[in-house]
């Protein structure tokens, strides 16, 4: 079976560590995943949004990866409308197992929070949401 290509969506400013925890995962063994793409550092100006659509067109799944401040992140929030957009799989994955995690304000009402684990990533990877 061949690798997922995975596109990350997350806040630049407050979760670039767990970020490359959640890009490192892809080098594991069993990994159904490669890191593709993930969130520019540019703001919202000029072709930011047709750049983040280019790249969105060569994955196959995006992760929006959640932290305390995602709703917020304007980033984020237009990465995410994009990925409707274009009708591409996407998931909600919760950055961190304690505290306040808040969703994107462009998820919709019935778009899960989903808790990381590694058995966790690997089903919703493979479309088990």
């Amino acid at each position: 079976m061949s690798k997922k290509r995975v596109f990350i969506s997350f806040d630049y400013d407050h979760d670039s560590g767990i970020k490359l925890l959640l890009a490192g995962q892809a080098k594991n063994p069993d990994s159904p995943f490669e890191f593709s793409d993930a969130s520019v550092k540019e703001h919202l100006t000029g072709d930011w949004k047709n750049k983040v659509s280019r790249r969105l067109d060569n994955v196959d799944v995006v992760i929006i990866l959640c932290g305390e401040h995602t709703h917020i992140a304007h980033g984020v929030n237009a990465e995410l409308e994009i990925t409707q957009e274009k009708k591409k799989p996407y998931f909600l994955l919760s950055g961190h197992s304690e505290g306040t995690i808040t969703r994107p304000k462009s998820a919709k009402s019935d778009d899960k929070l989903y808790k990381w684990t590694w058995e966790n990533l690997k089903l919703l990877i493979d479309g088990k949401r």
